[in-house]
């Protein structure tokens, strides 16, 4: 029977029952057996209409009439889909409020934000009503939420997780992510969805916390600054840890982002200036492929969008592609200056996020400076195709806190890994830290 709206915390858009084919007792447990998953509403299912957080899409849009392939990869390897769920619109926010559907609530902080655009995803692991869940990730949409309701979130290396059947947001960025309570489960649905052979059990070779970063959260910065270096000495050696101002690094080995801080709105309202010039041309690049997937519909349609997301459609409808010959080799060369900068097997530290989640409602223009923090460091990522994981430190004061780790494109088997063998003892000193 369906749960209530308040029991479900509002996560879900439509609930159904999804089961694995049958599985003969006499051979192994498949690797996702007894578990439960859900899907954000931008994953084809067949026969169900994929609704993309919007009710004017969801009644211009026929079902679909096949299942995404990394549904069917879950279902396959034993996980039961539970049903789909809530979504910001058109993937278009990082916030997690819808205005037709209602706002998921976060577990972890009910009058905050669960932040988006995979904001049901998360709040349905979070609230313990799945085991997992899928999200997509183009500009921070697992990453942001995971960070918000205090769990694992997985952004893997861009192209290596199947986006067919996937509603596009902006292709050069746009990943497939999940969420988990756990880095044992996390690491399991990576190990079911990524398409190439992976290194098990490889030590990092460099670990280094990003200073400039970690300075947007204040004294939280360096108290989890401070529990890295600890859980780093502790399970690694000291001999790995270093520091570096990842905003001076960009500056002196990528010289085009000097072109871009004059011009940058982000750079003015950012401590970083390199890193608000990064974000400006990701967001330049995601407006003109977001116009280029969705301008006829929407000019077809004029579907009626909630704010923030009205604003942000009208900026994208109305882009060119001015500077975007620019914008491309901007992140050709930062993807190759941070590949010099981590090696094969280094990890690099930045803060998911740079506070707490924002309280429900708050108008726009109150946010503009969070947003423009939050997308320095969820461009990090996004511009290179790393992959990225936001781990969760418990709360302080009453709200999430979580730190985030990247490594080279391809590396995803090795971060999930490194998770597993690093989180007892992150989650100790962080528990010492916050007591």
């Amino acid at each position: 029977m369906a749960e209530s709206k308040a029991e479900d915390y509002r996560a879900f858009i439509q609930r159904f029952n999804l089961f694995p084919s049958p599985h003969s007792p006499t051979l192994p447990p498949l690797p996702l057996e007894d578990l439960t998953f859900a899907v954000k509403d931008i994953f084809d299912i067949d026969g169900y209409v994929t609704g993309f957080g919007n009710p004017d899409w969801a009644r211009t849009h026929l079902p679909a009439t096949s299942t995404a392939p990394t549904v069917l990869a879950l279902l396959e390897a034993g996980g039961t889909c539970v049903g789909k769920t809530v979504m910001d619109e058109m993937a278009y926010s990082i916030n997690g409020e819808n205005k037709h559907y209602g706002t998921p609530i976060n577990p972890c902080a009910p009058d905050r934000v669960p932040g988006g655009s995979s904001s049901g995803s998360a709040v349905a692991v979070a609230a313990g009503l799945v085991d997992f869940s899928l999200g997509t990730d183009t500009a921070g949409s697992v990453r942001v939420p995971a960070a918000y309701c205090g769990i694992f979130g997985f952004r893997p290396s861009h192209d290596v997780v199947s986006t067919s059947h996937v509603i596009p947001m902006a292709q050069s960025f746009d990943t497939v992510g999940w969420f988990a309570r756990d880095p044992a489960t996390i690491s399991k649905v990576g190990h079911t969805l990524l398409q190439f052979p992976g290194e098990i059990n490889v030590e990092p070779t460099r670990f280094i916390i990003a200073t400039d970063c970690f300075k947007y959260l204040g004294l939280l910065g360096e108290q989890i600054s401070h529990i890295l270096v600890e859980s780093v000495e502790a399970t690694f050696g000291s001999h790995l840890i270093n520091h570096e101002n990842l905003g001076n690094y960009i500056l002196s080995k990528v010289p085009i982002s000097r072109n871009f801080i004059s011009t940058a709105p982000e750079s003015r309202a950012s401590t970083i200036p390199a890193l608000g010039a990064l974000s400006y041309a990701m967001r330049l690049l995601q407006r003109f492929e977001f116009k280029s997937n969705h301008e006829e519909w929407l000019n077809n349609v004029k579907p009626s969008l909630g704010p923030g997301i009205s604003e942000r459609v009208m900026e994208a409808l109305t882009s060119t592609d001015d500077n975007l010959d620019s914008c491309r080799k901007f992140k050709v060369e930062f993807k190759a200056a941070l590949n010099d900068l981590l090696g094969d097997y280094g990890v690099l530290a930045i803060p998911t996020v740079p506070g707490p989640p924002p309280k429900l409602n708050l108008d726009v223009t109150t946010l503009k400076d969070f947003r423009a923090k939050a997308f320095c460091l969820i461009a990090v990522a996004s511009m290179s195709g790393f992959c990225q994981i936001s781990v969760p430190l418990g709360l302080q004061n009453g709200l999430p806190v979580s730190v985030s780790l990247l490594a080279k494109h391809g590396a995803d088997y090795f971060l999930l890994n490194l998770v597993q063998s690093f989180y007892p003892t992150l989650k100790e000193r962080a528990s010492a830290t916050w007591e």
